[in-house]
């Protein structure tokens, strides 16, 4: 009976192991609890994650990461549930040090326009005539947010980054339209664009889009043809296309090998 016993333990051992290792791989508290407030007492909740050994002295890339439609709300903790472990790789702390920064979207709020996002995840193609004048009042809270980061962090203004994925996508195209030279580079994952202002950070930005082929959710070619005004334009763009994938691009986007590697490359 002892020895039964002593088996069960040696054979549970592992599966301990694992269960605890996967706790551990997805613990996201590096990742500071912050909440921006503005002038006019309109607020933004975030997370950040420092650099380890920050403080001495040394200047940082940001990166600002913008999530989907369904990681909205207000617990500043769903918006880490997609990308936050790329950052917190050991492996990738310690070649990529960087500041990085998760804002939250409130529940009833987009990164873009109220009117275009009615269309955006439905069939046909969205309408973004509306917004031609102004971000959203959420982008533009996260554009005060990057603001205020950067003259109180250390951050290397010519080392700034933005991505994100699927509302959070199409949020990435457009801070690049709303701010056109101020991010080095892009990471824009099942997204799409406002194609009359693609033109206006083609030289100013290097991007690299993504889509799933199967992506039933928003078409690939909402992405595709934002790659193809870029090139016409002779931008710096790269197109990864996963024939496979549905609308969970961001699962290979993560995996290729070189995409952190050819994000942190990238300076003004």
């Amino acid at each position: 009976m002892k020895n039964h016993k002593n088996y069960l333990i040696l054979l549970l051992l592992p599966m301990l192991f694992i269960g605890t290792h996967k706790l551990m791989a997805q613990d996201k508290s590096p990742f500071e609890k912050r909440v921006f407030v503005n002038h006019k007492g309109d607020s933004l909740l975030y997370r950040i994650l420092y650099p380890e050994n920050y403080g001495n002295g040394k200047k940082y890339p940001m990166v600002l990461f913008l999530h989907g439609a369904g990681e909205r709300g207000s617990d500043n903790e769903k918006q880490l549930s997609h990308g936050a472990d790329l950052f917190l790789s050991p492996e990738n702390r310690a070649q990529f040090p960087a500041i990085i920064v998760f804002p939250q979207c409130p529940e009833d709020k987009y990164w873009i326009d109220i009117s275009i996002r009615k269309e955006l995840f439905g069939k046909g193609n969205p309408d973004f005539s509306q917004s031609v004048e102004n971000p959203s009042e959420q982008l533009d809270l996260v554009n005060e947010l990057t603001k205020k980061l950067i003259k109180k962090e250390r951050i290397d203004k010519k080392r700034l980054y933005v991505m994100g994925l699927s509302m959070g996508g199409f949020g990435t195209f457009e801070t690049l339209g709303r701010w056109p030279k101020k991010y080095a580079a892009a990471i824009a994952i099942c997204g799409g664009g406002n194609l009359s202002l693609a033109k206006k950070y083609a030289h100013h930005t290097s991007l690299w889009i993504t889509h799933g082929g199967k992506d039933d959710i928003v078409p690939p070619v909402l992405s595709q043809r934002v790659y193809k005004i870029l090139k016409e334009e002779g931008a710096d763009v790269k197109y990864s296309f996963y024939p496979e994938a549905n609308h969970n691009a961001w699962d290979p986007t993560f995996a290729e090998p070189d995409l952190l590697p050819w994000l942190f490359s990238k300076h003004k």
